[in-house]
């Protein structure tokens, strides 16, 4: 999950519970003070009819024009002892003028008269639907909720991106970075501390990954060298000593194994060391190239390479890819994979080679059962039937060639051996 996308969930939450906790408090705040309006208009209009009432002075109307109503009935003083002296309610009221039924607040107050006797006086004001209240309440809270949510992310959002605006470039130039390429982040200004010096560590990291990669390409390249110089000379000193006349037939055979011997660590010397570049990235020029005719001329070659076999090879082409990649590594590529499907056939055999637009699939006869799908792109694996003369490394770089342009690679079994390679779009050369 993107940091933005975190930060918004979490303070959604936060302001979710903290504006449910203040939506309650405003309801209850709203509804007390709207009780406490109607309790003091209550309060008045009863003093008013009580002093009336005391001083036998003529009591209002109880249809005045206005919803307000009262009742005055003797009580006991038995029922006055026992009742409080002033009590609130809600009710349901019945206003005679509507014909109709609408929620009051209601007053009872219990006084007496100079004889003594008890009244209870009930004055009723009609009060506003509380159900209805509490609706439009909790419509303007869910719309002021929703609204000042919005406007809060928002903010969030364009403060976020503005002030993480340098950490963008650095993502963005780490995205694009390739080691050797000697490219330096960029300056990044900012006034932010903690990214001046974020900016500043990976410019010093990649500054030493530089000077690391330039000394182990110098390193490889003389450990090369040095290697390929002495059993160059050695291959030469046995041909010598092969030439000469007279020499014993099981000498001549020992000096013919050492010469095998020392071709295969030449191989196996030019293949690790292919593999390490590519490995390293230093295959970097890459150019416009179409798939089909690199394995058609390959092909050609293979054939008459591997005649004695037998092997029919069919080639069905569904589509002409194009693809932006580096020639010696797609080259390498088809040309491992080709000899992997010769070396390990069968006389008579059959390979095929389907060129689509979505995918490269190999496929030959051999074996008739399943390599190990975990381990078949190991460096030195040969599974079952080992090749004498083989490295172990073909099909490790094939892998390295696929991972390197972050193509899908996978290995499967029915019937016939398939390795299938997807095209990745990014490759693809625009229009073709």
């Amino acid at each position: 999950m993107k940091l933005i996308y975190r930060i918004l969930y979490r303070l959604s939450i936060a302001l979710l519970l903290v504006l449910g906790i203040w939506g309650a408090f405003f309801y209850l705040t709203v509804i007390d003070e709207i009780n406490d309006e109607t309790d003091d208009s209550l309060e008045d209009y009863s003093e008013i009819i009580i002093r009336k009432a005391l001083t036998g002075q003529e009591l209002p109307s109880r249809s005045n024009g206005s919803n307000n109503t009262y009742y005055l009935n003797p009580v006991s003083e038995e029922y006055a002892r026992i009742h409080k002296k002033i009590r609130y309610s809600d009710e349901m009221i019945y206003i005679e003028e509507k014909e109709e039924t609408e929620p009051a607040r209601i007053l009872k107050t219990i006084f007496r008269d100079k004889e003594e006797n008890y009244f209870e006086l009930t004055v009723c004001i009609p009060t506003i639907e509380k159900e209805d209240l509490q609706e439009a309440i909790l419509s303007w809270i869910v719309f002021l909720y929703i609204t000042l949510l919005l406007t809060i992310l928002l903010i969030n959002i364009w403060v976020f991106y503005r002030s993480m605006r340098p950490l963008y470039h650095l993502l963005h130039w780490l995205d694009h970075y390739t080691i050797g390429s000697s490219t330096l982040p960029p300056a990044n200004r900012t006034k932010i501390t903690e990214f001046r010096k974020l900016n500043e560590a990976v410019r010093q990291s990649a500054e030493r990954n530089e000077q690391i990669f330039q000394q182990q390409k110098q390193f490889i390249g003389n450990a090369a060298h040095e290697i390929q110089t002495p059993l160059a000379i050695c291959q030469n000193r046995l041909e010598m000593l092969m030439n000469r006349d007279n020499i014993p037939e099981e000498e001549l055979e020992e000096l013919i194994k050492t010469h095998q011997t020392l071709e295969h660590i030449v191989k196996l010397n030019k293949s690790l060391l292919f593999l390490f570049k590519i490995d390293n990235g230093q295959f970097q020029e890459n150019q416009e190239m179409e798939l089909n005719s690199i394995i058609l001329k390959l092909a050609e070659d293979f054939q008459e390479a591997y005649a004695y076999k037998n092997i029919r090879l069919n080639i069905i082409e569904e589509a002409h890819p194009k693809l932006r990649v580096n020639e010696t590594l797609i080259t390498a590529l088809i040309s491992n994979l080709l000899k992997n499907a010769y070396i390990h056939n069968n006389p008579d055999g059959v390979i095929e080679i389907r060129i689509s637009s979505e995918s490269l699939l190999f496929s030959n006869t051999g074996t008739e059962e399943t390599l190990d799908e975990q381990h078949i792109f190991e460096r030195f694996y040969q599974g079952k039937k080992k090749q004498e003369h083989s490295t172990g490394l073909g099909l490790s770089i094939v892998h390295s060639i696929a991972r390197f342009y972050h193509l899908p690679i996978r290995y499967f079994f029915n019937g016939r051996h398939n390795f299938e390679i997807g095209l990745h779009p990014n490759h693809l050369i625009p229009g073709k």
